[in-house]
């Protein structure tokens, strides 16, 4: 397995910086939060996205993927949404990502299968630009489809191989799953996995990986025993939490404690 982290992290921190913290702590990859308040962001000009494909490319780092923020069950027009697509996947292109994340958030108010229904409609319509872009729509396992079980109840429908699952290991625990039956549920469609840690399901604040309670050891166990050799990806929240630890820091400790668990599964 290849090992990346996220720049939600590294809030705002410029792409250079990005890439040296990447190759100083031996990263193979780098997920990019594609978000105006980012330095990459669909916003970019041609000039710019070909600036940093290069640098990517001059450190010997992969751009992992886009972590993007379009909601695929949300009520209201598809419109907005598909757009919001095709500019995360016409970004991941031109920065030769082969993955974009997206979010379910669906309305909890909304009958599930209106709202499943609605989202396999979304992804089916972007998967035939995703196809032609050569980049692989991930749907998280977050907010309203939290476990492997919710999100395939959409990913099923859709039945697409640029449509696939990312999965979020906190977002399955908080939801009730064990990582056997996540790795079940998702592994036709597994594009990679986010791992992380926190201190409970009251207190999600990020912490450095082994830390903390999430079942990091039974999830990497899952993967080596199925012979699974995809990303794993750090996704350090510091974005949301002002007061946890910066993570510069920690990004030796986690490669290292990720490759502690990879080599005793294996």
């Amino acid at each position: 397995m290849k090992l990346a982290f996220s720049t939600l992290g590294v809030p705002g921190l410029p792409v250079p910086e990005v890439l040296a913290l990447a190759t100083a702590h031996g990263y193979h990859g780098v997920e990019l939060r594609a978000h105006p308040e980012e330095p990459v962001h669909p916003g970019l000009s041609p000039a710019e996205r070909a600036e940093t494909a290069a640098l990517f490319k001059s450190a010997g780092v992969e751009v992992l993927g886009l972590a993007g923020y379009a909601r695929v069950a949300a009520p209201g027009d598809d419109a907005p949404v598909l757009e919001e697509l095709r500019q995360l996947l016409r970004l991941a292109h031109d920065l030769g990502a082969p993955f974009v994340r997206v979010f379910p958030g669906a309305d909890p108010d909304r009958p599930r299968e209106e709202s499943d229904a609605l989202a396999a409609r979304r992804l089916g319509t972007a998967a035939e630009d995703a196809s032609a872009l050569g980049v692989r729509i991930l749907l998280e396992t977050h907010d309203s489809h939290r476990t492997g079980a919710d999100a395939i109840r959409i990913l099923g429908p859709v039945g697409h191989r640029q449509v696939g699952a990312l999965w979020d290991v906190m977002h399955t625990w908080l939801g009730g799953e064990q990582p056997s039956q996540t790795y079940a549920a998702l592994a036709p469609h597994l594009g990679y996995v986010q791992v992380k840690d926190i201190a409970s399901a009251e207190d999600t604040t990020p912490l450095p990986l082994g830390a903390g309670v999430l079942p990091l050891t039974e999830c990497v166990d899952v993967l080596s025993r199925q012979g699974w050799d995809g990303w794993l990806c750090w996704e350090y929240e510091k974005r949301w939490y002002d007061a946890a630890a910066p993570l510069a820091g920690l990004l030796g400790g986690g490669r290292e404690h990720l490759l502690r668990l990879l080599g005793a599964a294996a």
